[in-house]
């Protein structure tokens, strides 16, 4: 369960869901108590469907294929993660862990899932707000605000972007009037490293995070952003030319505003200089270089993996064997295509792994290349070279909203997109040919956090999350205002 912060008007535990309101008279404590037994009933009605579902799954003998599935879940339930690590992480590109589905596995790909989340739920995304495209929470304490202190993280270091080609549908800029955080930036994510010593321990090492904010609901951004492959360019001495990912992507990550204090430098250098210097800070120890994101921020994510591979940042000059390379993993969410086929064939060989987590009924998987993509073989040679070509890379493991018995029928696009769906798919996931149960009681309720996607007669409310008051606070004078947030605060 994720329980966010206080000063949220609304809360998911495993047995409260409704508004923290004090009680003030004894018809407030009749509401009050009536919210309750409502809420009682909503928690009685997601487990029921759970169980029901679980009990409803079929047996492994129904699958000859994977007769063997009962044992192997048992050999696997008491593997620790330290022992498994590197396969987790993909040294295998996953083989036997997605059919069924590893325990292991499914717990990591949700937590990296959160801290991606984590990304939306921090953004300010209020026009009114004169911070409007910054973070709302202080770096030493946004993860713990966010009910996230239990994955034993600490960031390390904010990411600000900056581009050249406008993006009304991504890039949020502020309506108010008086002096905004930046007239060029947007937060864009975090790095952080896991410091606490029992996660570690769980680990097997010392994990290095990079996650990137995307896109919530609004699918425009794919018109804004797609246009052409360019070729990458992001080797020291001699780039490969016929490496190309899509410009928009490329722009993103690589362009700076030298008057802005928080994008003078592009998030390419500023992703340089804070994993060069987390590497340095940990030499010795055991270290990974997770990277994730969620749609737009799973391109960021696949193109700042294939960056530090190609620019050798993950690998010690000191050393030249090819497995002193620290791993580096991407796990992504709804992710679009980013280049071409070269780009594919060049993160296979620096070894790259990615494992893409996607939705069958998601169009933006799908995109961009929808005419010439990996399964367009005829004439291959000749398509490659035309600057439409895209590819997909890694490992695809593919989820049906439609399987899940808490999500309703629609024919909203925002709602097969959502990230919180994703990891609610993720959670009931045990296999391709197997029903869908919830391994984990990761709350449904969170799905609905920022959509309308779960059937009705669960009484979850649709985009339930809001900050108290919308972030208003009343000072000393009795006025509503919009508290201050220092320098400090931003970064």
């Amino acid at each position: 369960m994720m329980n966010l912060r206080s000063n949220l008007g609304i809360v998911s535990h495993s047995t409260t869901l409704v508004p923290e309101v004090p009680c003030l008279s004894m018809r407030s404590k009749r509401n009050n108590q009536r919210q309750r037994a409502s809420a009682s009933s909503a928690t009685q009605v997601l487990t029921t469907v759970n169980k029901e579902y679980k009990e409803k799954s079929r047996s492994p003998n129904d699958y000859p294929h994977l007769e063997h599935k009962e044992m192997n879940t048992k050999r696997t339930s008491a593997r620790k993660l330290s022992d498994v690590w590197r396969e987790v992480q993909g040294s295998n590109n996953w083989e036997g862990l997605l059919e069924p589905m590893d325990h292991l596995l499914r717990s990591e790909l949700i937590k990296y899932g959160e801290l991606a989340q984590a990304c939306y739920d921090a953004f300010d995304f209020d026009h009114y707000s004169k911070y409007c495209g910054s973070c709302k929470y202080n770096r030493r304490t946004m993860l713990q605000d966010l009910g996230l202190s239990h994955t034993g993280y600490e960031i390390t270091k904010y990411l600000f972007a900056t581009s050249n080609i406008n993006l009304p549908n991504f890039f949020k800029k502020s309506r108010a009037g008086e002096k905004l955080w930046s007239n060029h930036a947007n937060w864009m994510g975090f790095v952080a490293v896991a410091e606490d010593e029992q996660e570690i321990k769980r680990l097997g090492r010392r994990d290095i995070v990079i996650a990137w904010r995307g896109t919530v609901t609004r699918l425009e951004w794919l018109a804004d952003l797609m246009d052409f492959l360019k070729p990458a360019g992001f080797h020291s001495d001699h780039p490969d030319p016929r490496v190309k990912v899509e410009s928009g992507f490329l722009n993103l990550y690589t362009a700076c505003e030298k008057n802005c204090r928080f994008a003078k430098s592009s998030a390419q250098e500023q992703i340089h200089a804070e994993v060069r210097r987390l590497i340095e800070m940990y030499r010795g120890e055991k270290l990974s270089i997770t990277i994730t994101g969620h749609s737009l921020g799973s391109a960021l994510a696949m193109l700042s993996a294939y960056d530090i591979a190609e620019m050798g940042i993950n690998q010690d000059k000191e050393k030249e064997n090819e497995n002193e390379k620290i791993p580096i993993t991407v796990f992504s969410y709804a992710g679009p295509r980013v280049g071409n086929s070269a780009f594919k064939e060049r993160l296979d060989q620096l070894g790259v792994k990615i494992l893409r987590v996607v939705n069958a009924h998601d169009g933006v998987p799908k995109v961009p290349g929808i005419l010439f993509n990996e399964h367009f073989q005829l004439l291959r040679d000749l398509i490659d070279k035309l600057p439409w070509s895209y590819s997909h890379v890694g490992v695809e493991l593919q989820l049906d909203h439609t399987k899940s018995p808490f999500l309703r029928p629609t024919s909203d696009p925002s709602c097969f997109h959502n990230l919180e769906a994703h990891l609610h798919l993720l959670d009931g996931y045990h296999g391709s040919q197997e029903r869908f149960y919830l391994a984990s009681g990761r709350d449904p309720a969170l799905v609905n956090k920022a959509a309308d996607f779960l059937q009705d007669h669960l009484h979850i409310p649709p985009f339930w999350r809001q900050d108290h008051n919308k972030g208003m606070v009343r000072n000393s004078e009795g006025r509503w205002v919009q508290p201050q947030r220092t320098q400090s605060h931003l970064v």
